[in-house]
């Protein structure tokens, strides 16, 4: 097995993204119920379509759901390589720490007020640290040491 710190960040992303699995459907089939939507008789519609229908705020739920599709994918990957080439650790490790906890906060942003300059600057910064990450797995996987 390896063993490397940074995958502890992986899976606590991983179960972040879960929680906001069930904060997304704790608020968005009570909503549907409100706005007397049976999806029972939802064919091919996606959650876009939702949209219209219900509060913006239960929408915030979903379009993050979504956003730890996005980035954080590459999160995983490359943290997943640092674990796999033995730099899972340290620097790394507390970099890794310091994405989640910004994506977490991104979340808790944009679920409740939803601040668009806010989440924006959150976002670049988990970035610069993604960035960061992806820089550390580089110099290692193509020998860049100097």
């Amino acid at each position: 097995m390896i063993r490397a710190e940074i995958l502890q960040p992986v899976v606590a992303l991983a179960i972040w993204t879960m929680v906001m699995w069930v904060w997304m459907y704790a608020t968005r089939i009570p909503a549907m119920s409100r706005a007397k939507i049976d999806a029972a008789k939802m064919v091919g519609s996606t959650g876009a379509s939702l949209r219209e229908q219900l509060p913006e705020s239960v929408s915030w739920k979903a379009d993050n759901y979504n956003h730890l599709h996005e980035a954080p994918t590459v999160f995983y990957a490359i943290a997943i390589t640092l674990a796999v080439i033995g730099q899972g650790d340290g620097m790394n490790a507390l970099l890794a720490w310091i994405y989640v906890g910004l994506r977490v906060a991104h979340s808790l942003v944009q679920t409740t007020s939803n601040r668009v300059l806010v989440r924006f600057v959150l976002f670049a910064l988990s970035s610069l640290v993604l960035m960061a990450l992806i820089l550390h797995a580089s110099i290692t996987v193509f020998d860049l040491h100097g």
